[in-house]
């Protein structure tokens, strides 16, 4: 296994349909296109790859913020169904880590939906705390 980073175009469609596995309200045009939006303002996709095979895919951002200083967040990560619980996962997530090590982060984030219980278990395996409840709510544009 190895990580790479998705910057084309063929990389972005390569890594769609796993991206989608956790974004399925994109169609693969819609999802390449939202991506590019977003490294314009520093989002970036990781992906694990074995013998050309997409097992999982994490896009993130490096920030800083008051609470967090310098860290990472991981907007999105997602193994490939086929492929769960075959370290591809943690694999990932230790090169995150390592990333943000070499970057000078102090933090590494996420958050997930309250009913991926799954996720959720193997977020504390590998050491990470609960530490906030994430609020959001919808604002409406005229009615």
């Amino acid at each position: 296994m190895q990580v790479k980073l998705a910057n084309t175009e063929a990389e972005l469609g390569k890594i769609s349909d796993v991206l989608r596995q956790l974004r399925p309200q994109y169609s693969e045009e819609e999802l390449i296109e939202q991506i590019k939006k977003q490294q314009q303002r520093g989002y970036q996709i990781a992906y694990v790859e074995s013998t050309e095979t997409v097992l999982c895919v994490a896009g993130f951002v490096i920030g800083e913020k008051l609470a967090w200083e310098k860290h990472i967040y991981v907007d999105d990560l997602v193994t490939s169904e086929e492929h769960r619980s075959t370290g591809a996962g943690k694999f990932m997530l230790d090169w995150l880590k390592a990333h943000a090590a070499e970057s000078g982060c102090q933090q590494l984030h996420l958050d997930s939906g309250v009913q991926r219980f799954g996720a959720h278990k193997f977020y504390l395996r590998e050491e990470f705390s609960i530490t906030a409840h994430h609020f959001a709510s919808a604002i409406r544009h005229g009615d």
